[in-house]
């Protein structure tokens, strides 16, 4: 594989764009769709996030001769992102009140971690490497 690029289906893309680019994504391409925001790809740092609105992937899925469930399926379809930054609390302050899912632990695997829900409903795991001890 090259890359993997996670395409997030949410209600209202214009309500989940500031969360990302919160954490340093910037916009790199908008297309709209029946009046409003359609599909928005972020990047920064090597990243990508792709948000595409419910309604764009049900008339993209349509008019691709895709059947006529599949765009429910991609609906329905959830994911959960792990996302590793250089600081948990700059990343936490950056997000404001996104509310908070799993909280601020520390793991067996080495990681500094919260989980919270971004405005487009998706759970995003922030972690940051603990420093080992000497």
């Amino acid at each position: 594989m090259k890359r993997a690029t996670p395409l997030i289906t949410v209600d209202d893309v214009d309500a989940g764009v500031p969360f990302w680019t919160a954490l340093g994504l910037e916009t790199t391409a908008v297309v709209p769709h029946a009046g409003t925001t359609g599909f928005a790809m972020l990047e920064g740092g090597g990243v990508r996030i792709m948000l595409q609105s419910r309604a764009s992937v049900q008339d993209d899925l349509g008019s691709s001769g895709a059947p006529d469930d599949l765009a429910d399926e991609l609906g329905r379809s959830t994911t959960a992102l792990f996302v590793e930054v250089e600081d948990l609390d700059a990343a936490l302050h950056a997000i404001g009140d996104a509310p908070v899912v799993v909280p601020r632990r520390t793991t067996f695997y080495g990681m500094e971690e919260v989980f919270v829900r971004a405005p487009c409903g998706t759970v995003v795991g922030l972690a940051m490497k603990v420093a080992e001890s000497e």
